[in-house]
């Protein structure tokens, strides 16, 4: 039993027991803040496994969309066009810099950033768009990317679910100028808290470097390209600490093992929740042809917010721990301060309230995703149809 009560909890962190040597090695080695072997280890695993420039791994995903707002430049008077439906540091990155976000809505299908929905949100003061990957699934990345370029905008892909997962043999987080990967405890392959910044722009690695360490050039002058170690740019302690770089090596060495059992209990929901499906009681998680996701989430959208309500009460009666997502961005009391919506919003509004995600961790026992789709499958039937 977790420590919340519940049997079988929404996620549990997963250890492929290397994690305990790596941290030990590092410890030896008397080096433990950030540009460690493991810190490298992990940035060439990125950097191969993603195609980008050059990964720099942070302190968390946020820390990545910090950097990635100050290397587009936003300030005063810019606008950064995003979907509602999403994570708040999707926003606060840009709010730091003085940058107004604008909310629009996401597709029907993938909850993902609405291509068309992002250009009608674009004005002349858009600096960057940032499309969010949700649950692992690609955004329709070459329209986006089409939309950039005619724009003349940097596009950030917000790809903090999105490890392991692609879209037309390409992996998330690289189809931007610049994208952002976490490594929180809830994510498929784990250090507790990180992230990393994926460089994909050649132009921007440089200052990258910079902002990432207090901005310094300390990078350039340990590869002995300047004579002096100094203050040349803003910047802050983004830098990740090579003792989580050495937990996280041991899960990255792991990461195909890791999301291909987490497949596994993705696609046994998926199957079992056919059914109800047809009988028009949820509807399951859409994943293009293009796409192909990493099992980070999985979610059912319920005939609406009192089902929704009924179902999570009676599965924590069973001891099952699922959780709704999303309060909309464009209508929480920071996103009404300090942003704007682009229109009505009105599959965010919907889905925010309908949305459900059920337990999936690497590792779960399939008797156990029977038990939660059995107390699902019971609860469900007892409420509305989905409209």
């Amino acid at each position: 039993m977790t420590q919340d009560g519940h049997e079988i909890p929404f996620n549990r962190a997963y250890r492929t027991g290397r994690e305990t040597a790596h941290i030990e090695s590092a410890i030896e080695s008397k080096h433990l803040s950030s540009g460690g072997r493991f810190t490298k280890l992990c940035e060439g695993w990125l950097t191969e496994r993603t195609g980008s420039e050059r990964a720099m791994m942070t302190t968390s995903c946020t820390a990545a969309l910090e950097m990635a707002a100050i290397l587009a430049g936003v300030g005063e008077g810019d606008e950064v066009v995003m979907p509602s439906f999403g994570f708040v540091t999707t926003a606060t990155a840009f709010v730091l810099r003085g940058a107004t976000p604008v909310f629009v809505d996401v597709r029907e299908d993938t909850l993902c950033a609405d291509a068309e929905l992002v250009e009608g949100g674009m004005t002349d003061a858009t600096k960057a768009i940032v499309p969010v990957d949700y649950a692992g699934v690609a955004c329709d990345m070459d329209a986006l990317r089409s939309l950039a370029e005619a724009r003349g905008v940097m596009m950030i892909e917000d790809a903090a679910q999105g490890l392991m997962a692609s879209r037309d043999g390409r992996a998330l987080g690289s189809f931007g100028d610049l994208g952002a990967l976490s490594f929180h405890e809830t994510k498929n392959v784990t250090c507790g808290e990180g992230g990393a910044l994926l460089v994909n722009d050649p132009d921007c690695v440089e200052r990258a470097e910079i902002l990432r360490d207090k901005g310094t050039n300390r990078q350039r002058f340990e590869r002995g390209e300047t004579a002096k170690y100094t203050w040349i740019d803003i910047g802050s302690s983004y830098a990740m600490s090579d003792l989580n770089a050495a937990f996280l090596w041991g899960q990255l060495e792991e990461a195909e093992a890791i999301t291909a059992s987490r497949r596994t209990s993705w696609d046994r929901y998926h199957e079992r929740f056919e059914e109800l499906e047809a009988e028009g009681l949820v509807r399951r998680p859409i994943v293009p042809d293009a796409c192909v996701h990493n099992a980070h989430m999985y979610y059912l959208l319920l005939a609406g917010p009192d089902a929704r309500r009924q179902v999570i009460d009676d599965l924590d009666g069973r001891g099952i721990n699922a959780v709704f997502h999303y309060v909309p961005l464009h209508s929480s009391p920071a996103g009404r301060r300090y942003g704007r919506a682009a229109g009505e919003l009105p599959v965010t509004d919907d889905v925010s309230e309908r949305l459900l995600r059920l337990p999936l961790w690497a590792d779960m026992p399939p008797e156990t995703v029977d038990t939660v789709i059995d107390a699902v499958r019971a609860s469900v039937t007892r409420s509305a149809r989905v409209r």
